[in-house]
């Protein structure tokens, strides 16, 4: 991807653990890589469809005046999160935060933090069979459209199915999602189960009846497996109910490793 570099952008501001720093203030130093498609506004010459360097000097200067934080840690991550929320066609950035008036009492050049942060394509399935089904759903949609660091870019058609697992209950109504956010995959689990907490979901019994039901199904391309998440989604082949709405928004997508799409499995399935 293209990128546009900002580097040692001089800003006098107040941040600090110590008393002091967060009143007399001190310099700071920030640079920024910038990653963005400029092929568009290469070809047309036309500022919109790139991004505004200057303006982005100013959001950052502006920002970093506005808010006091005690670390440049919290910092960085503050100000990627706010140029990436707010900056059309940006897709990701590296922010450095240079501190060259670190209270150490020592010599030195600087203290600096550097961070990468970006935006992320995710793939969720909803389902729900308690209830008014419909409302659950739309209602999830709704919180995650409601976070800032996510925002819903499709939803396939909810397709009313029969139960997967413990088959003595109500059919469900699923559907699925794409996602584009800005949460790593265990936070962005940590959202889904409180969305889920939010429509009374109980687990009481395995695949069991449930009001509300969300799975991150992939998270870009990757695999990823810890003791509370498997990335892709380790039965997403084996669902019709996930493959027949997933294929509707998302049939090119290849699953990262049965190197087969979406499309592919669905025509597959037994």
């Amino acid at each position: 991807m293209d990128k546009i570099k900002i580097n040692n952008l001089e800003i006098y501001c107040n941040h600090g653990v110590f008393p002091e720093e967060n009143v007399l203030g001190q310099k700071f130093l920030v640079s920024a890589i910038l990653y963005t498609n400029t092929r568009p506004a290469g070809l047309s010459d036309d500022l919109t469809k790139s991004i505004n360097y200057g303006y982005i000097c100013n959001f950052i200067e502006k920002f970093m005046k506005n808010h006091t934080f005690k670390l440049i840690e919290r910092v960085a991550e503050s100000l990627a999160k706010a140029l990436l929320t707010e900056t059309k066609n940006l897709e990701k950035i590296e922010l450095e935060i240079k501190k060259p008036w670190a209270p150490i009492a020592l010599p030195i050049e600087y203290v600096s933090v550097c961070i990468e942060r970006g935006w992320h394509t995710a793939y969720l399935s909803l389902g729900s069979n308690l209830g008014n089904k419909e409302e659950y759903l739309n209602q999830a949609i709704k919180e995650l459209g409601d976070t800032n660091e996510c925002v819903v870019t499709q939803i396939s058609k909810f397709l009313t199915t029969k139960p997967y697992g413990v088959i003595d209950q109500d059919d469900f109504l699923n559907g699925c999602l794409e996602l584009r956010t800005l949460l790593t995959p265990e936070e962005l689990l940590v959202k889904l189960n409180s969305i889920e907490k939010n429509a009374n979901r109980e687990r009481l019994i395995h695949w069991g009846p449930r009001t509300l039901d969300l799975d991150i199904i992939f998270y870009d391309d990757i695999v990823y497996d810890s003791k509370n998440l498997t990335i892709p989604h380790i039965d997403m082949q084996n669902r019709k109910f996930v493959l027949e709405p997933l294929n509707q928004i998302a049939g090119f997508k290849r699953h990262p490793i049965l190197c087969t799409t979406v499309d592919q499995l669905l025509k597959n399935f037994k």
